[in-house]
């Protein structure tokens, strides 16, 4: 009865043993109440209700939902951040073991000859059987916090590296989504390159028949020939940019480029209206943010720790079992034996300096933890503005690129006209095709930037995640 009261203090001690970890508590961060770039032509409304997850639906385009559906389970950046997470867990649940009692058995059995000279000896020479069976009980008593704040520290970590699957989660798929627009762009400046070489070809045929004819000058066709040529190097040019982004795609979806396609398909240039929720809750949908926190957390209770070392460790250990010369008597009531006890060890008296350090380390640790996640909350709302301001230009450049397009088709036409009349030579022909030309391609590129702005915009408010998904992150 006395050791099983001495294993009761023992537990009641250790339930009432402190925490030498300071109080946590978040970092303040700048308070932001609204979006500087959102102006009057995007409404700043809490959204933080509605379903999220799959974001990149809202653009509307089958493929791309296909294509996002495919990356969950191919993609090696993914599986890599899967692994990083479940060792997290693996750590953080051998740190929780360490709260608790660890029980051995062991089992041995052995034949040995005592000497003579021996002090067990007595003289003459023995020979016996030493049997041995039995249970050791081990249990470190967390008096001043140290394997708890361990495992705080490891728990804090694993809700980290499950805010950093979902930053990885949440950046493939936007990476996926602007290589897949970016290609559907050049599929549309692919057609409209093999268009104007049409138109190109047909003028280069009539300016050489009027050239053979004595209507037209060398040099004509020659600046006519020059164009086409220039619109090819062009359509050559995209082509190869198209078949990167082709492959990028293949490599986010994990599979090898020499086995993907993606055919060429319209591209609608139009992004959906993206609700921004709250500048308050941005920092609740940010998984990188959310991922920098939990390190803070982490390094608070690694302060606690460090503390800890300043105290001696103590334990509570038993032992109970059987020992016998004979497999006859060994489990017999006289074989038995047990033990048990307290221990302080590592009774810190003299080290140098050692402690001190590992306490500056944690405090500078945890300094640094703070600063990256203040830099993570301006980064958040830097992207955000960036996008917003991207939207908000991109529509009136569009704007402003089509109405060029618009008046340089007119000048073009013009210039053709007169051109037939004879009131006009070919370089004016040549200056305004090329005008025309570049201005659709540049509005094409403005649409483009635009989807892209609008997926980056996505991603800056965090895509579907919110906090809630620490603990178990649903991919």
């Amino acid at each position: 009865m006395k050791h099983v009261r001495l294993l009761a203090f023992a537990v009641a001690g250790a339930l009432s043993a402190c925490s030498l970890a300071p109080k946590y508590e978040t970092p303040q961060t700048p308070e932001v109440t609204q979006y500087k770039e959102a102006g009057d032509w995007m409404p700043v409304a809490s959204a933080d209700a509605e379903p999220r997850s799959a974001w990149w639906q809202a653009f509307g385009d089958p493929k791309l939902n296909e294509l996002q559906d495919r990356l969950k389970d191919s993609n090696q950046d993914l599986r890599a951040a899967i692994a990083r997470f479940q060792e997290a867990r693996g750590i953080a649940r051998q740190a929780r073991s360490d709260l608790g009692p660890t029980v051995d058995a062991s089992a041995s059995g052995e034949r040995e000859r005592i000497s003579a000279g021996s002090p067990f000896g007595r003289g003459a020479a023995s020979t016996r059987n030493d049997l041995v069976a039995g249970l050791d009980l081990n249990w470190e008593l967390d008096l001043f916090g140290r394997l708890r704040n361990t495992a705080a520290a490891a728990r804090d970590r694993v809700q980290a590296s499950a805010a950093d699957l979902a930053g990885v989660d949440l950046a493939l798929r936007a990476e996926l989504a602007s290589s897949y627009f970016s290609l559907r762009g050049a599929d549309a400046e692919i057609r409209l390159l093999e268009d104007t070489i049409q138109a190109y070809d047909r003028a280069y045929e009539l300016t050489r028949n009027r050239y053979n004819g004595g209507i037209a000058a060398a040099t004509d066709v020659d600046q006519a020939d020059t164009l086409r040529q220039t619109a090819r190097a062009q359509l050559a040019a995209q082509r190869l940019q198209r078949a990167q982004f082709e492959h990028a795609i293949a490599v986010l979806l994990g599979e090898p480029a020499s086995r993907f396609t993606l055919e060429p398909a319209p591209f609608v240039g139009d992004p959906p209206p993206i609700a921004l929720g709250l500048p308050s809750s941005l920092l609740l949908r940010r998984p990188d943010v959310a991922s920098a926190e939990r390190a803070v957390a982490a390094a608070n209770a690694e302060i606690g720790v460090a503390r800890a070392a300043w105290f001696p460790v103590f334990s509570l250990g038993a032992a109970i079992g059987y020992e016998g010369s004979s497999a006859a008597s060994w489990f017999n009531a006289p074989s038995r034996f047990w033990s048990a006890g307290p221990a302080a060890a590592q009774l810190p008296l003299l080290d140098f300096g050692r402690r001190s350090g590992l306490n500056s380390q944690a405090r500078a640790a945890h300094e640094e933890a703070v600063a990256n996640y203040r830099k993570a909350a301006l980064t958040a709302y830097q992207e955000v503005e960036d996008n917003l301001a991207a939207l908000r230009h991109l529509a009136d450049e569009v704007t402003a690129n089509e109405a060029a397009a618009a008046s340089a088709q007119r000048s073009a036409y013009h210039s053709g006209r007169r051109y037939a009349a004879g009131v006009a030579d070919y370089v004016e022909v040549t200056t305004t095709e090329t005008a025309f030309l570049q201005a659709q391609r540049d509005a094409l590129e403005a649409r483009v930037n635009r989807m892209n702005a609008a997926v980056g915009l996505v991603r800056a408010l965090g895509g579907g995640w919110t906090r809630d998904n620490l603990d178990h992150p649903a991919l």
